[in-house]
């Protein structure tokens, strides 16, 4: 639909023709002399209707025309759009460590390791937080911002794909990972800050200390969701046949819990895929996307094409016109 922001200036559109019309202040009539009749012939011709000067008339209302739209500023409004209202800055803290290797998971019926399980139960979680924006942080030896929050989360979803283990060092720096975790959540808009950390180990690593960590995001308001990961029983080969092992034996769940209870968040236990999956619809009810939609009509502004359509009749009108006094100049 068009519509016109001040449509009240479109009252000046005659204003030309009544300057063109009013009578002249001097009604005194005076005489001229032509010092030659040749001039008097020119001038009887500039008088004359001719086509070139009616191009510069008409290129000139034209401009005229372009230029007062331009003002009464148009603009066209497109059919409303579903805009889904802001949530939550969610960051998740993925433990890229080469314990995280371990086949102690199971994805479509055989076996995985725990990082390809957590990735596929990530794509899920992050293609449902539509309104929320979600960023990635790894971590191993040291964290790294994957990916700053957003709320593109296919282009997330597509970067936590690309994730490899080793890629952060082989160790676990869970202190430093909630640090930049605060980092990039700090002076955010949001008053609803959350950071899901991700782990199958113990801290080995990192200048930050997890307990500080924790403390300054209580600080920050910053609500840390941890989950651990990895089965509590494996089958593995031994030299006198398979024995029966503990693979999360260095998971330190103490830790977690403490961190998540001090932030205001809560402590995940996740031995399977099946359970992964569980605890991401349980953190989907715990912290909610916005549930109400939000209905935005697109807005077309004219304004700049008008203006610049005025601009280019005016540069026509002043071409023709003197291409019409050089005309005249080389007949003189």
């Amino acid at each position: 639909m068009l519509e016109l922001n001040w449509p009240w200036f479109l009252l000046i559109l005659p204003l030309p023709l009544l300057m063109y019309f009013l009578p002249s202040k001097n009604q005194q009539q005076s005489s001229i002399w032509w010092p030659s009749a040749k001039l008097l012939a020119q001038h009887e011709e500039t008088t004359q209707l001719n086509p070139k000067f009616n191009i510069s008339l008409l290129l000139l209302a034209l401009a005229w025309i372009a230029l007062v739209f331009a003002i009464a500023r148009p603009s066209w409004l497109g059919e409303p759009t579903q805009v889904t209202p802001s949530g939550r800055d969610l960051l998740i803290a993925l433990d890229l460590s080469g314990s995280m290797q371990v086949t102690d998971m199971s994805l479509n019926g055989e076996s995985a390791d725990r990082l390809s399980a957590a990735k596929s139960v990530l794509a899920d979680f992050i293609q449902r937080r539509r309104g929320d924006r979600v960023g990635i942080i790894v971590f191993g030896s040291k964290a790294y911002l994957q990916a700053p929050l957003s709320f593109d989360t296919t282009t997330i979803n597509q970067l936590v794909q690309e994730t490899q283990i080793g890629f952060a060092g082989e160790k676990t720096a869970i202190g430093d990972a909630i640090g930049l975790g605060i980092k990039q959540l700090e002076n955010k808009p949001s008053d609803q800050k959350v950071l899901i950390l991700m782990t199958d180990g113990a801290n080995t690593a990192g200048r930050v200390q997890p307990q500080q960590a924790a403390n300054f995001a209580h600080s920050q308001q910053v609500k840390i969701h941890t989950i651990g990961i990895g089965a509590d029983q494996m089958q593995v080969q031994g030299f006198f046949g398979p024995k029966s092992i503990n693979p999360s034996a260095d998971l330190d769940e103490a830790l977690l819990q403490n961190i998540a209870q001090q932030t205001g968040g809560e402590y995940f236990r996740a031995r399977s895929t099946a359970d992964l999956q569980s605890i991401y619809n349980i953190l989907d009810h715990l912290e909610p996307t916005p549930s109400e939609d939000l209905w935005q009509r697109p807005k077309t502004d004219f304004f700049r094409y008008l203006a610049m359509l005025a601009l280019i009749f005016f540069a026509l009108a002043l071409a023709s016109s003197k291409q019409f006094q050089w005309r005249l100049k080389v007949r003189s």
